[in-house]
């Protein structure tokens, strides 16, 4: 893949299901410019994802994003500082694409790519170097689904440890532990639910393998997201109330440090389905719920 800025697309089947922005020039500073998939769309063509929206204007469709990355915000909007609350501080970094990488073969109807990216402080210092593979695939025998398959590594400078915090570690409270591979999902209504627990509040903090998001656009179409891949240490961080978000948390109730020159790795499986899905059809959905 070259180095084109403004045109990479994931398609299944022929069919645009994903758009990536490596570089969006209407994302503020304080919002922590990063790339991202926007919009993420059913086979269908109903959006499944939102990006700079009014309530939460760092929210940018589906990236990697942390609040506290050794006293670096690179979630966006204000910072939550222990017994002060949110405040607006100058302490915004980046992630910025700093080339493609080899891709991995994807299987005919799908398509994919791999890039390495830097997170920088606000001084524009590298605080981690990651590399990411993307790829968007078809689920045999459904025409009305395909896979996103995101993984990416982390790795800490040879002569640092980075620590990696959020609001909850932080010292807030009710479970806002957020920080990882967040997607944002499209406006309308929608509802969450595990193999085990049903709605926000019984769902938020869990570490159940999968978790599903119903969600009804704006126009009236339905859809189901199906998230799997939980690492060891990480819970869900869900919204269905004031705005519908997921959220694989990687510091939700202690701090995660990366050591001095290693590496920490995560993939996430997510399923998107035209439709409304029942606990019973997403427990016979393959290959997610068999991770």
């Amino acid at each position: 893949m070259g180095e084109d800025l403004t045109d990479v697309r994931l398609r299944v089947h022929g069919e645009t299901v994903a758009e990536y922005v490596l570089d969006d020039p209407y994302v503020d500073p304080r919002w922590s410019p990063r790339p991202y998939l926007h919009p993420v769309r059913t086979l269908g063509g109903t959006p499944v994802t939102d990006t700079l929206p009014e309530d939460h204007r760092w929210h940018l469709g589906v990236s990697v994003a942390m609040q506290d990355v050794s006293g670096t915000n690179l979630w966006g909007g204000r910072t939550y500082v222990r017994d002060t609350g949110y405040t607006w501080l100058d302490d915004h970094g980046r992630i910025l694409h700093d080339g493609w990488l080899p891709a991995a073969d994807v299987p005919d109807g799908g398509s994919g790519f791999a890039e390495r990216l830097r997170w920088l402080d606000p001084a524009g210092a590298t605080l981690l170097v990651e590399e990411r593979t993307v790829t968007a695939t078809a689920l045999t025998g459904r025409s009305d689904a395909w896979q996103l398959d995101f993984g990416y590594t982390l790795t800490a400078p040879d002569d640092r440890e980075i620590v990696l915090g959020s609001p909850g570690t932080n010292g807030r409270p009710g479970g806002a532990g957020y920080g990882g591979f967040f997607w944002r999902v499209a406006p309308g209504q929608s509802r969450t639910f595990t193999a085990t627990a049903d709605g926000e509040e019984r769902v938020n903090g869990s570490t159940e393998p999968w978790l599903a998001l119903v969600g009804r656009g704006e126009g009236g179409s339905s859809y189901t997201l199906l998230f799997a891949d939980l690492g060891d240490g990480d819970h869900w961080f869900v919204r269905t109330g004031i705005y519908p978000g997921v959220c694989v948390a990687l510091a939700f109730e202690r701090t995660l440090p990366v050591p001095a020159g290693t590496a920490l790795r995560r993939r996430h499986r997510i399923v998107v389905v035209d439709g409304e899905l029942t606990r019973a059809q997403v427990l016979g959905l393959a290959p997610v719920t068999d991770a």
